[in-house]
């Protein structure tokens, strides 16, 4: 028997209204074929995708990408793993590139990742708060990578004053429990595509089911983490789709409904 098929995200015919909310790519994964797969992602019907770049250096290199694609927003944060790389030189860059490029939405990802723990977690708290002090200064959304570090990543931001600032907590992959925290906090949650692993994601599942649609944003985190029925492939925007699909399963909603709304979710948040 030869192997099915899978579905190609065109074949959802969605409008384009869509919105990847967090993509990364700039990465080498994409150097072959980036043109190839922006063009797929508006066949697919996302209107707009918000990169991340993750530091200065990377943006500094590679946002000439995204020259020609202004359909494309950016992000710039110091990930909790390259914590140690978060200088004064580097606060002061970052600082520069905000107030010069329009593009640039928001800071981020950053927060704490102890599943990885490659940098000790003072240090990774310690480049967060300077990083969220960026953030208030520049009066920008915060998007938040928290791994495994979920309750210091909390308590981080109620201690230093975030409740109901603009923040998107990035592939959510939790129980209700902290879906509540968040969106007690005012905060908006972003899926990404493992709540498509239906024997897998079963609290995410039940998470998704309760969060208010005004607070919640779908993104393929890619290469990473690609949707049924791509899982274990390379993730890219057109796939985000799935993700909708799911999701408007779980809510009870029309998948042009849920692809409408997160739409317009995030283009509200980050002001595209």
């Amino acid at each position: 028997m030869g192997k099915t098929k899978r579905a190609e995200p065109e074949s959802l015919e969605l409008a384009q209204v869509g919105v990847d909310s967090h993509a990364h790519l700039d990465l080498e994964d994409f150097d072959e074929d980036r043109e190839i797969l922006l063009r797929r992602a508006a066949d697919s019907g996302l209107s707009q995708i918000v990169n991340v770049f993750l530091g200065p250096d990377a943006y500094e290199q590679r946002k000439g990408l995204f020259d020609a694609h202004p359909q494309v927003s950016f992000l710039l944060g110091v990930h909790p793993n390259n914590a140690e790389q978060l200088t004064d030189e580097t606060l002061s860059r970052m600082r520069a590139h905000f107030l010069a490029d329009p593009r640039l939405k928001g800071v981020g990802e950053i927060g704490l990742d102890y599943y990885w723990d490659r940098v000790p977690h003072d240090v990774q708290k310690a480049a967060f708060i300077r990083q969220l002090e960026l953030a208030r200064e520049l009066d920008k959304p915060i998007i938040i990578h928290s791994r495994d570090a979920n309750d210091d990543t909390v308590a981080i931001l109620l201690e230093q004053g975030f409740k109901d600032h603009p923040l998107l907590w990035h592939c959510f992959g939790a129980d209700m429990e902290l879906a509540e925290t968040i969106v007690s906090s005012g905060w908006h949650i972003s899926i990404p595509g493992p709540v498509t692993f239906r024997k897998k994601s079963e609290e995410v599942q039940a998470a998704v089911a309760r969060i208010p649609l005004e607070l919640l944003m779908i993104e393929t985190d890619c290469p990473y983490l690609a949707p049924e029925p791509w899982r274990g492939k390379r993730n890219h925007p057109a796939l985000v789709g799935f993700t909708a699909k799911r999701i408007a399963e779980i809510k009870g909603r029309s998948l042009e409904d849920i692809w409408q709304i997160t739409g317009d979710n995030a283009r509200r948040f980050f002001s595209l």
